[in-house]
């Protein structure tokens, strides 16, 4: 299954808007892209296709074809929104040169880093929590913004929230559910 979910043009991308609501009208504060698996498959369920990359510990070769799927999609949007991308915390501590392949996927498709945010996934945390770090703040000075996704879910707890200290906080849904 991980060779098809790997194969060119089997992932696919959905870009989900993401809304300001501070104001008197919403406004799009960025859009996420959101990673299908395979068409027909099992995978093609996000939630089974990221479970069965994390049993596979496959995190950091699938990250980097979601980012190539969904920065050249977007490369395709019109308008300059900012882009949401979804990256394991592990993929991070793990994968050294991930931030330069980022970047270079962003380049090709001609978007400014400072139009990203990546969204540190956190089903497990990094392993090696400097190399971690390292990759954070290779991601911020090139203008990346970091966001910590589902906070108050899984693995979010205060010692990540101190070690990615991001600029955005997503909050899972159970926080907000009922809050209007």
């Amino acid at each position: 299954l991980l060779d098809l979910i790997l194969q060119p043009g089997r992932l696919s991308v959905v870009f989900q808007p993401i809304l300001e609501v501070g104001t008197s009208r919403p406004q799009l504060f960025a859009l996420e892209c959101l990673i299908r698996g395979p068409k027909g498959s099992n995978a093609e369920c996000p939630n089974i296709l990221f479970e069965y990359v994390r049993r596979k510990r496959a995190e950091a070769v699938v990250d980097r074809a979601c980012i190539a799927t969904a920065l050249a999609d977007a490369g395709l949007l019109p308008g300059e929104p900012r882009l949401s991308l979804n990256v394991h915390a592990s993929t991070l501590g793990r994968d050294p040169g991930f931030y330069a392949f980022l970047l270079e996927r962003a380049r090709e498709a001609r978007i400014d880093p400072r139009r990203l945010i990546v969204e540190i996934v956190e089903h497990s945390p990094p392993m090696d929590v400097p190399s971690f770090r390292r990759a954070l703040t290779q991601l911020r000075d090139s203008g990346v913004a970091i966001a910590l996704d589902d906070v108050g879910l899984g693995q979010s707890n205060y010692k990540m929230i101190l070690d990615v200290r991001p600029e955005i906080y997503k909050l899972d849904r159970y926080l907000v559910c009922g809050a209007w």
